[in-house]
């Protein structure tokens, strides 16, 4: 269901833009927003009983199992945070290699995570020899996950804010964020639709990191 929201996401930000030409010009850490910013509603206990219902009864989930969800979505979070950061790092030590520089790869990597202080206990989510992202469009910008994050975070608390389905809010949306993508300075946008710059309040608080 996040991969199906997510998607759909991306899907919105296409149907609903009002460019002439397509995404060659949205922020490349910003391009994440509209599709991540879908996944929080996936959890919703308000949106779980209107599709996650019984298979034979048509029940709607009861509120004990939707906590359970909720608490085990916090799992792990610390580990997984830092082998994504990991990962974002060596990305970005790959992409300040110079034109002629020759590099053993295994030996790069394990500078590029000591200079970081990385522990022996945890990898970069994507060791080299598998790092698709590095080459294959998010070159320097495997960040943009996190960045994005941070961003569609804060933007759904003006939804809880307002209420989830508050058309006001999904219309502010829509307007300054899905219609402009790619036309406008992405913070610019941001700002008009928040009403100020992003905070990661609301990112470290969803994942357990802060009450």
């Amino acid at each position: 269901m996040h991969t199906l929201f997510h998607e759909f996401g991306h899907a919105l930000d296409g149907l609903f833009s009002e460019k002439t030409y397509g995404y060659s010009f949205i922020a490349w850490d910003f391009v994440e927003l509209p599709s991540q910013i879908m996944e929080h509603w996936v959890t919703e206990p308000e949106m779980l009983k209107s599709y996650a219902l019984h298979y034979e009864t048509g029940e709607a989930m009861p509120d004990e199992l939707i906590e359970k969800i909720r608490e085990s979505s916090l799992f792990n979070n610390g580990f997984a945070k830092v082998e994504y950061l990991a990962a974002c790092y060596l990305d970005m030590a790959y992409h300040t290699i110079g034109p002629d520089e020759e590099v053993d790869v295994a030996e790069f990597e394990k500078e590029a995570m000591d200079e970081i202080g990385l522990i022996s206990e945890i990898v970069p989510r994507y060791r080299s020899t598998y790092f698709l992202h590095a080459t294959g469009g998010y070159d320097s910008g495997y960040y943009s996950y996190d960045w994005a994050a941070v961003l569609d975070h804060d933007a759904y608390d003006a939804f809880k804010e307002n209420g989830i389905f508050d058309n006001e809010t999904a219309q502010s949306f829509r307007n300054n964020i899905l219609e402009k993508n790619g036309t406008m300075d992405a913070m610019e946008m941001y700002v008009n639709f928040r009403g100020r710059e992003p905070e990661r309040t609301a990112l470290l608080r969803n994942l357990g990191f802060m009450e």
